[in-house]
């Protein structure tokens, strides 16, 4: 084959006193992920995202968080694994699709930060890495400002 799709999805709680680092960004909020490592929904989604189409399992198989190992973990470490396991078996990234789905805050301002970020960390150009930002307009968790979750498809190419 020499196209692969793959496809990821995170989702966190939200709490007082975390903090709020998405795409590998540090977004200024009241509000911050709970989570074992640094609780990045971005690049979890990436990292899945990567995984499923190289048919490699998922994100809690290769960084479980019941290692200590990966307490406070740099999420961008599962995405250089997860970018390492993709380039030994000869693929690259062709393009990403991401959204970030939360209430507050707007992530207009830092789409472009993101965007680079994801680009650096998959080796490929910035214009082959779309970044999306959604509401849930007040319905449900998301909508409530009590979580924040990301989705990703990525499709990979033979090089």
């Amino acid at each position: 084959m020499d196209y692969r799709i793959g496809y990821g999805s995170d989702l966190h709680r939200l709490s007082d006193g975390k903090k709020l680092t998405v795409g590998g960004i540090a977004i200024p909020s009241a509000l911050g992920c709970v989570a074992h490592s640094d609780g990045d929904v971005l690049l979890h989604a990436l990292t899945d995202a990567i995984l499923g189409a190289l048919g490699e399992g998922d994100i809690g198989e290769l960084f479980p968080d019941t290692d200590p190992r990966n307490a406070g973990r740099d999420s961008a470490d599962f995405v250089r694994e997860a970018v390492r396991r993709m380039q030994t078996v000869g693929f690259e990234i062709n393009n990403l699709d991401t959204i970030i789905n939360a209430e507050a805050p707007k992530f207009s301002p830092y789409k472009p930060a993101i965007r680079d970020s994801l680009a650096t960390l998959c080796g490929c150009d910035p214009s082959q890495v779309n970044i999306k930002a959604k509401t849930a307009e007040g319905v449900g968790p998301i909508g409530r400002g009590e979580t924040i979750s990301a989705e990703v498809t990525v499709l990979l190419k033979r090089v």
